[in-house]
């Protein structure tokens, strides 16, 4: 059955070690569009523990709202926590994730990351199987975090039907 009128990804939200240095990244270098930002936030009672699942002392020094063209939009904190904070988790590691960032012209975008400094991971590679038609690479922010170029102009080998597209993150929701 699933979530009763489950439309979709509405944000990704993820902690950052240093807001000024992610807000650049994504403003300057991913192009998302900053649009509000809240904080900071300190819980009374239980309420740090009971809504974030996080020490009572914890506080959210900010959080910051962004928008990624027709993606999902971005949450992203930063947190003063009473302890040591644990390193970036890597994909192997539970709670490993990377942020897929879809674009038409795959080689111009690596081109520009790679201008930008960004250290990209590996060559592109192309997708088989189920995934033939993609190329995808993976590149990393500056704080450690894991981002995936993707492109798929022609579609997926599995979103064809008949010689037909599916579906294409280019095509208008309906």
């Amino acid at each position: 059955m699933g979530i009763p009128g489950l439309r979709g990804t509405d944000h990704i939200g993820f902690t950052v070690p240093d807001l000024e240095e992610a807000h650049d990244f994504l403003t300057g270098v991913i192009g998302a569009t900053h649009f509000y930002s809240m904080g900071p936030i300190r819980g009374e009672d239980d309420y740090m523990r009971s809504q974030f699942n996080v020490d009572p002392d914890a506080v959210i020094r900010e959080v910051r709202f962004y928008r990624l063209a027709n993606g999902a939009n971005l949450e992203v904190f930063e947190w003063q926590p009473p302890g040591e904070q644990g390193p970036q988790p890597r994909s192997s590691d539970v709670g490993g994730h990377h942020i897929a960032l879809y674009v038409d012209d795959f080689d111009a975008a690596l081109s520009y990351l790679r201008e930008q400094g960004a250290r990209v991971l590996g060559e592109p590679r192309h997708s088989i199987g189920p995934g033939l038609g993609q190329r995808w690479v993976y590149f990393l922010s500056p704080w450690g975090m894991q981002f995936e170029l993707v492109s798929y102009p022609g579609g997926k080998a599995y979103s064809l039907v008949n010689g037909q597209r599916l579906w294409h993150p280019a095509d208008p929701l309906g």
